[in-house]
């Protein structure tokens, strides 16, 4: 496949996998396939959940290091201009996003795992930033670090290169569940199922409240979720979660 990047539809969740063997390298190519992806997806309504992972044994070993020791000033800010666009389709995704890591998660790839919303990792996991170790800072959504693990954690991974397990990261607050390799789909799946069990509009509202929480100040935060409550009862979802509550059965939100 040109772009590296494979797309597939479960119900109403997107699996979209990293598929560039052994260790699914980036190259602009696999870029291009990611923000191709995810502009596709964010502009269908159907789409309530996506999960990002990659195949074989890792999730990705970060960028092809043959590509970035090529690049001049120019080309070097344009190529991670690029890769900053189509990470940021990801963080700013419309439906909630889950990276399901199954193998090693470094460089752009953490990067990309930390745009998402939650991840799951496998015990086998391990998760860094190595751009330091060849010369080179990391950036774009590397920015995204200090707020998940604090500033001293983040600056020991950003000014020492060295990867940590999936135990430490869960440990940290960076990833949501850890689980044995065999397990990782089905803890991944299952995440999915308690999303995809509320709402559709409330979970889109919700997500768009996170998305604007993340660059705004608190009273304008407030007033943004002031708002969203009240288009929430423009839909019937509420009266049919609360009657459903109420009635002790399962809500029926139709397709």
């Amino acid at each position: 496949m040109a772009d590296f990047v494979r797309v597939a539809r479960e119900g109403a969740c997107a699996w979209i996998t990293l598929d560039r063997p052994p260790l699914n390298l980036i190259v602009p190519e696999m870029v291009e396939g990611i923000r191709a992806a995810f502009e596709t997806l964010r502009r269908d309504p159907a789409v309530r959940a996506a999960v990002i992972t990659g195949a074989g044994r890792a999730t990705t070993g970060g960028m092809q290091l043959q590509v970035l020791r090529e690049l001049d000033p120019g080309r070097a800010k344009a190529f991670i201009a690029s890769l900053h666009e189509a990470i940021g389709l990801v963080h700013d995704a419309p439906f909630p996003t889950v990276c399901m890591v199954n193998g090693a998660c470094l460089g752009a790839g953490f990067e990309l795992a930390m745009a998402c919303d939650m991840r799951v990792a496998s015990e086998a996991a391990l998760l860094g930033l190595p751009e330091i170790r060849v010369g080179i800072p990391s950036v774009i959504e590397a920015a995204l670090l200090p707020a998940l693990v604090g500033p001293g954690r983040a600056a020991e991974m950003l000014l020492t290169g060295d990867p940590i397990s999936a135990s430490q990261a869960f440990q940290w607050g960076l990833v949501n569940r850890v689980v044995p390799p065999e397990g990782l789909r089905a803890a991944t799946t299952t995440l999915l199922e308690r999303i995809l069990e509320c709402a559709p509009s409330a979970v889109r509202l919700q997500k768009e409240l996170i998305v604007r929480w993340r660059d705004t100040d608190l009273r304008t935060a407030v007033e943004y979720g002031v708002n969203a409550f009240g288009q929430a009862f423009a839909t019937r979802e509420p009266r049919e979660a609360m009657d459903a509550y109420l009635e002790k059965r399962r809500p029926r939100f139709g397709s």
